[in-house]
């Protein structure tokens, strides 16, 4: 589904000593599965997950995604597939402070509104809140509790690829556990790409890859290291 050529980003362009986020990547991704990136603060992973997932531009090489350059393609076309095809879960979660856990939940749906109703409410209680904290605003729920309404707003529209950045940091390990349970079941049928600078929340990843300044130090599948 992915795979990147030669991926290299570079800040500080304009100064003497730069700053390479990412240095001549090279790697396929699966088409589904588990796929857990892990490394320090500041070793490039979540630079890797934003120029997959369009948000940032490389400096160099290239990503392709089912085939198709994300290099060469316009603006709008970026736009449709973070719309259509891409996921996002963030450290923040970034709810609407006036909106209710499944008001938020369906905020982006594109089926009718009946449908996304019965689909959040699935959702937030499959990912672990309960029934009464369904009509709930942000305020009034813990910081576990809104990451949750984030991941299940994320899965909204059955993205092809869930992007989750440090999505289990705000909870406790019982409430992570459940949290990649959900995640772990979401990537049978699709591809979920998860952050972490935690190895344990990422124990069960099919695919496990280890950045370290830059650079890919590791990586591990379910068969093995390659």
């Amino acid at each position: 589904m992915f795979e990147l050529k030669n991926a290299t980003m570079i800040y500080d362009m304009d100064k003497e000593e730069k700053a390479y986020a990412m240095k001549g990547i090279d790697l396929t991704f699966p088409d589904k599965g588990l796929v857990g990136i892990i490394g320090p603060s500041g070793s490039g992973k979540s630079t890797m997950m934003y120029t997959m997932s369009t948000l940032k531009k490389l400096t160099k090489g290239d990503i392709f995604y089912n085939g198709e350059s994300l290099n060469g393609i316009s603006e709008k076309r970026r736009q449709e597939l973070r719309r259509n095809e891409f996921g996002f879960v963030f450290q923040r979660h970034y709810l609407v402070s006036y909106m209710t856990a499944t008001e938020n939940a369906i905020l982006a749906a594109s089926c009718s509104p009946s449908e996304a109703r019965k689909k959040a409410e699935k959702n937030l209680i499959d990912i672990g809140l309960k029934k009464n904290e369904l009509s709930k605003t942000p305020s009034k729920l813990s910081g576990g509790q809104r990451q949750r309404v984030a991941i299940a707003r994320a899965m909204m529209n059955d993205p092809n690829v869930l992007f989750a950045d440090e999505p289990t940091a705000s909870l406790d390990h019982e409430n992570a556990f459940l949290v990649m349970d959900r995640l772990k079941e979401y990537s049978k049928d699709r591809l979920v790409i998860v952050i972490t600078h935690d190895h344990s929340i990422i124990k069960d990843a099919d695919m496990t890859v280890e950045i370290w300044d830059g650079s890919i130090s590791n990586v591990t599948t379910k068969g093995g290291v390659s």
